[in-house]
């Protein structure tokens, strides 16, 4: 049985994050079939389990998000090497050790870059110099490369003159669900029509955009959950827009049921998200049938094949709001529904990485041609 190891993810089970869910579902589906390790971060679970879904969990006593994501992933890559057939890196943050790992090593490597991690707005200039870095050197020292949206297939393609695979992200383990006289007693606002999103509080989510239109358009409730009390700019966000009676700002919901009841029942989704690939929450508010109002962007358009209603800013959620068609949104439901039971099945993700599991290595013809000096002219 060939052993596989999964790094770049906080751990499982999974709480929030399309990577934690990404490999929860991995083991679950392929647990029979690979000898699977997933490294997790021990300061997000105080009760350290040795076995989840079948798979084997490693603990590494670092944060797997921010700055200690790159020793948390280097040291997990290290760890792999002496362990594991195939190593599956969800992430570019500890790729630059990779030059180091080919050289000493034969392992099968596979990296999902994510979504151009190195343009996100809350990165300095040091940080995005260091993960587009990180990045080239995933690119070319990886034997396969994951792209989760053909929008950053292409950029591969154009960037680094590589192919990639494309495969997006499961979305069947959510499920519509009533809502419950319990829940509408706790929050008396989901008895009436209401717009929703749930996203980590970051500037690239367009939260304020979303807000501001609800505060001048106070026709639908809206509920958003996330992480307002993660950094000052959430913070400053709730503080400002709380006081709105129409506004519902709600902490982290971990349980998905309750997630799910809030959810499933709302009017409209909204999802603001402009930067990434394929974002796991748009996926799963299509397999529900939601009605979605989607940020203007290509990745957000090539997940959701032009189907959903766009906007690019306050004035178009504004004027989508006032120009709700019920008939309308019953097409888009219709019709993003049936995108995502075609293409974002945890059945047909999990298969696609199985294939590449099983893939024999192929070392890079320009590998040796790749130098350690990389002239990045980061933005922001």
């Amino acid at each position: 049985m060939k052993s596989i190891s999964i790094i770049g993810t906080v751990g499982i089970p999974a709480k929030y994050g399309g990577f934690e869910t990404l490999t929860e579902h991995l083991t679950k589906n392929l647990y029979n079939k690979y000898d699977i390790t997933v490294y997790c971060s021990s300061k997000n679970y105080k009760n350290k389990i040795a076995q989840y879904n079948g798979a084997n969990l490693k603990y590494i006593n670092l944060n797997a998000n921010g700055v200690q994501s790159i020793p948390y992933d280097i040291i997990s890559i290290i760890k792999s090497v002496k362990s594991s057939d195939t190593i599956l890196i969800l992430g570019v943050s500890g790729c630059i050790i990779l030059p180091l790992v080919q050289l000493f090593s034969k392992k099968n490597i596979i990296v999902n870059i994510d979504g151009l991690e190195w343009k996100r707005d809350k990165w300095g200039k040091f940080a995005k110099w260091f993960l587009k870095y990180s990045e080239k050197l995933a690119v070319n020292y990886a034997n396969s490369i994951i792209a989760d949206n053909k929008v950053i297939q292409e950029y591969v393609k154009v960037e680094y003159g590589k192919k990639s695979h494309l495969i997006a992200y499961g979305a069947n383990h959510v499920k519509k669900e009533i809502l419950s006289n319990k829940l509408k007693e706790e929050y008396p606002f989901l008895k009436i029509p209401y717009a929703f999103t749930v996203c980590r509080i970051e500037p690239e989510n367009n939260i304020e955009m979303i807000l501001k239109a609800f505060k001048t358009n106070q026709k639908l409730e809206l509920v958003i959950i996330g992480n307002w009390n993660n950094n000052e700019y959430g913070k400053n966000l709730k503080s400002k827009y709380e006081v709105y009676s129409n506004i519902h700002l709600l902490d982290p919901i971990y349980e998905q049921s309750i997630l799910n009841q809030i959810r499933s029942n709302c009017n409209i989704y909204l999802h603001g998200h402009s930067a990434g690939g394929t974002n796991p929450s748009l996926v799963e508010a299509m397999y529900l049938g939601l009605a979605i109002f989607s940020y203007d962007i290509q990745y957000n358009r090539e997940t959701t094949q032009n189907k959903a209603l766009y906007f690019s800013n306050s004035n178009e959620i504004i004027s989508l709001i006032d120009n709700i068609d019920i008939k309308r949104l019953e097409k888009v439901r219709r019709d993003i529904k049936q995108i995502a039971f075609q293409y974002y099945t945890w059945n047909k993700i999990s298969k696609q990485y199985s294939e590449l599991f099983e893939t024999k290595k192929q070392k890079s013809k320009d590998r040796k041609n790749i130098k350690y000096k990389i002239n990045v002219k980061a933005e922001g």
